[in-house]
């Protein structure tokens, strides 16, 4: 049996520091990315923050959000 933590709270006066939140990655259309997996490739197309998709050369992959293997060059 194991019990479900409640999220923490941060209050101001604590000496420790909140932990800090990275913002969504967001792509455009014509920017050039790498992807682990696929390689080097350019958004052709963009799905309101769902996913992007990419052309790789070789192929057209739909990339779904939050984009984790994925970085803009």
């Amino acid at each position: 049996m194991t019990k479900q933590s409640a999220p923490k709270r941060y209050l101001p006066t604590s000496p420790f520091k909140a932990p800090v939140s990275l913002p969504p990655k967001q792509f455009a259309v014509g920017d050039q990315v790498t992807h682990d997996v696929h390689g080097l490739g350019r958004v052709t197309g963009i799905e309101d923050g769902i996913a992007a998709v990419v052309d790789f050369g070789s192929t057209q992959e739909r990339i779904v959000s939050p984009y984790a293997k994925m970085s803009k060059l």
